[in-house]
């Protein structure tokens, strides 16, 4: 039942995202499991789209920030001023206050700005002169970046990419993908026909169901033995963090829920491990060097550390 009632969003995202089930799959499963998304592509391809499909469907407060270089950490998180009606600071509220919360183009921005996320995205809450405010629940981030080298952008640094429960890239549609989508728009704008099918309720009530999926001791030894091959591969100077390692937990239960089941399998983990590590990888200059990708890595980890096998009974 939840599965089905899930898989509902699914569909009405499809009506405006056409030929990329997986990247939807991958964006509600993240969501599942209270992560924040990181679309790394070229503009024009649908990013915004995706997220504003996302908030119609499960009736998310959205809100959208065109992150440029003069954006202020006080046009994200509010700031305080002095009310003379009230003789008092009142708080003036910044654009992250919402349940979907979508940062375009965050690589474009000043260091300064990308950390006011920091906090917002890691705590759930917002700090303005000393007082901590609570963000709405649920709280979702999903930043899209240029690619690094693109007029006006700069490298995300480590710590914030490690905040994004995953990574995704979007890419251009195929030609029949495309073809539909012009036919569609030369009727009217799809978004209008997508419906909400989940309630911010329903939403929070299933990420409770799968933080209560059950993990056997050897998918936990299965993700720690794939995270220390990274950590020990000769091509990369940062492996996965802890905080990949929970992120990986968090993704694999949630892909269960979405398959209907109540407990994780070895293929949830492999599912979902590609692009919830490869933005947590430093290479090596050697590495760069050679046009290594990190995906690569993480596909060598899924091909070199045995699975578990697990019974039904076991499961």
């Amino acid at each position: 039942m939840a599965a089905d009632n899930l898989l509902r969003v699914e569909r009405e995202i499809k009506k405006v995202i056409v030929g990329k089930s997986l990247i939807i799959r991958r964006v509600l499963t993240a969501v599942l499991a209270g992560g924040h998304i990181l679309l790394e592509d070229v503009p024009g391809v649908g990013k915004t789209t995706l997220a504003v499909a996302f908030s119609k469907a499960m009736n998310l407060q959205y809100k959208r920030t065109q992150f440029t270089p003069d954006i202020l950490p006080s046009d994200v998180v509010g700031f305080c001023m002095f009310d003379k009606d009230e003789r008092k600071k009142v708080y003036v509220p910044g654009s992250i206050l919402c349940n979907l919360y979508l940062a375009d183009e965050i690589n474009r921005t000043s260091s300064k700005t990308q950390a006011a996320l920091l906090e917002a995205m890691e705590e759930g809450n917002i700090t303005i002169e000393g007082v901590t405010k609570a963000l709405p629940d649920p709280f979702i981030v999903m930043a899209t970046e240029n690619p690094v080298g693109a007029a006006g952008t700069q490298m995300l640094p480590d710590s914030q990419l490690d905040r994004f429960m995953v990574r995704l890239s979007m890419g251009y549609p195929d030609p029949e993908a495309e073809v539909q989508m012009m036919k569609a728009r030369g009727v009217a704008n799809p978004i209008d026909d997508v419906e909400c099918v989940l309630t911010k309720e329903e939403l929070l009530a299933y990420r409770k169901r799968a933080e209560g999926v059950f993990v056997h001791d050897a998918i936990y030894a299965y993700v720690a033995s794939l995270v220390n091959y990274t950590r020990n591969h000769p091509m990369l100077m940062l492996g996965v963090s802890p905080r990949g390692s929970l992120a990986i937990i968090a993704m694999a239960k949630a892909n269960a829920v979405l398959q209907g089941r109540q407990y994780v399998i070895p293929e949830d983990v492999a599912d979902v491990f590609i692009c919830t590590v490869a933005h947590r990888l430093l290479l090596t200059a050697a590495a760069r060097a050679r046009k290594i990708q990190t995906e690569s890595i993480a596909e060598e980890a899924l091909r070199n550390v045995t699975a578990p096998v697990l019974s039904r009974m076991e499961g």
